[in-house]
């Protein structure tokens, strides 16, 4: 973007800094507008939608700070505000820059440094317009395939329910898509333009569980956490039944009252979040049991929905197939192939124990290694036999086998590990009695061969 398409607003009660900084801007060629109140500020920030503003501190009216607070309040994707004093601090410059402002600039003002500040916060300005942008596209991508009264059952409830701030709980079998159809009830929502935050809960260690939910303060400096990243939008806890009990207190805490304190803060965060969860485990069992807490369950679990399997509305198949080609087609620039009728009907029958997930690692495999634009039965049989067993009857060796050792250590411990996971329900407490592996060692594990939980 040309400097000259460019708005900045300058804020300050002071004339000779406002002509100052205007002089000085304008001669580099960007369009400036000047506030001595924020009264006015308030005006021409709505008017002018500018790309930058320059904030004084100490004002007549309302102070720089509490109209900072204001506008991050109010508008999610505000440009970056550059806080300007006369009185710096420590203090003032750290207060500003935790409530959002991109940078703290003292007076008498430096010209080098105004232009470079200038200059680096537009730069981080338009980078944000552009991910933006590339998230709304991909937020009209996001939308469950299916034409079956099951999917169009389901997409609807979501829609309904998108209106609402009920918290959801999506149950299902591994696979199904249940990240998806979270993520389809945030774009239908009034959070679509906030972000959307996914966190496989079981993946995270109970000694740093605090610190990833809630964030830490630490010699002045802010460390968000997740729900604090997630203020405006969805936080979706994939997999709840992983969740320690101090994590569980923490958060049935946080989501009664709106607020939490940071891990090393004193003073309470308020957010604005909708959190939704999941699980393919039977929760009731996890509270029978004492695993988990019951007044979080029911805090979570306002609204159930069931994610049914593949198996049970297979007429989608077809569909799926011929999504998941024409993502890879696009995405990862493999060659166009297509299904031959008899390997869709095939499919159509298939019991996929993986559902979806399943279903989309057989069309990338199709892909990548087959020859030939069509994809017919033997070759689906041939591939299919290889996921479930049947090449081990046979005296052909294991594609890892052909890998150096480490590649072939974590192909084998990662296969290991996703069998164990699914046979255990996905419970890491579970899983770790059942490999023998300490929960912590466990945790690490699971994060580096990449298991999403």
């Amino acid at each position: 973007m040309n400097a000259n398409t460019q708005r900045i607003l300058v804020v300050d009660d002071e004339p000779d800094i406002r002509r100052l900084v205007c002089e000085i801007l304008e001669d580099e060629g960007y369009q400036v507008a000047t506030a001595e109140n924020a009264s006015t500020a308030r005006e021409l920030k709505k008017s002018l939608q500018p790309s930058l503003i320059l904030l004084d501190i100490w004002m007549p009216d309302t102070d720089g700070i509490t109209l900072l607070k204001e506008w991050v309040a109010e508008d999610f994707l505000l440009c970056p505000v550059v806080m300007m004093s006369g009185h710096g601090s420590v203090e003032s410059a750290v207060e500003a820059t935790r409530l959002g402002a991109y940078d703290f600039l003292e007076k008498p003002l430096s010209l080098a440094k105004l232009l470079l500040i200038v200059e680096r916060a537009l730069e981080a300005g338009n980078l944000q317009k552009e991910n933006d942008g590339l998230r709304k596209q991909l937020v009209v991508d996001i939308e469950p395939v299916g034409k079956s009264a099951t999917v169009a059952r389901i997409k609807d409830q979501l829609k309904r329910l998108a209106q609402h701030d009920t918290r959801l709980l999506f149950v299902g079998e591994a696979g199904v898509g249940k990240e998806l159809y979270a993520r389809y009830l945030h774009n239908n929502s009034a959070h679509r333009n906030g972000p959307f935050i996914d966190v496989a809960v079981g993946s995270i260690s109970p000694e740093n569980s605090a610190v990833e939910f809630f964030g830490k303060e630490s010699l002045g400096k802010i460390h968000p956490g997740l729900l604090e990243r997630a203020h405006k939008g969805t936080l979706f806890l994939s997999e709840i039944g992983g969740m320690d009990k101090e994590t569980q207190l923490r958060l049935l805490s946080a989501l009664e009252s709106s607020s939490f304190l940071r891990v090393g803060g004193s003073e309470a965060v308020r957010v604005d979040v909708r959190v939704v969860a999941s699980t393919r485990i039977a929760m009731d069992e996890e509270v029978k049991s004492g695993r988990f807490r019951q007044d979080l369950y029911y805090l979570l679990n306002e609204v159930t929905l069931i994610i049914p399997p593949l198996r049970e509305h297979s007429e989608d198949v077809p569909g799926l197939l011929s999504f998941y080609v024409d993502y890879f087609v696009s995405q990862d620039k493999l060659a166009f192939r297509k299904f031959s009728m008899a390997a869709q009907n095939f499919l159509r029958n298939y019991s996929w124990r993986g559902n979806v997930r399943e279903l989309k690692n057989l069309v990338q495999r199709l892909m990548i290694l087959g020859v030939g634009e069509d994809i017919e039965l033997d070759e689906v049989k041939s591939a299919l036999g290889s996921v479930v067993g049947d090449v081990m009857a046979s005296l052909s060796v294991p594609e890892f086998f052909n890998l150096p050792l480490k590649d072939a250590r974590d192909h084998f411990e990662k296969a290991y590990l996703e069998y164990h996971f699914e046979r255990t329900g996905g419970s890491v407490a579970k899983l770790s009695a059942a490999v023998g592996m300490e929960r912590t060692h466990l945790y690490r594990k699971l994060h580096s061969l990449n298991i999403k939980l």
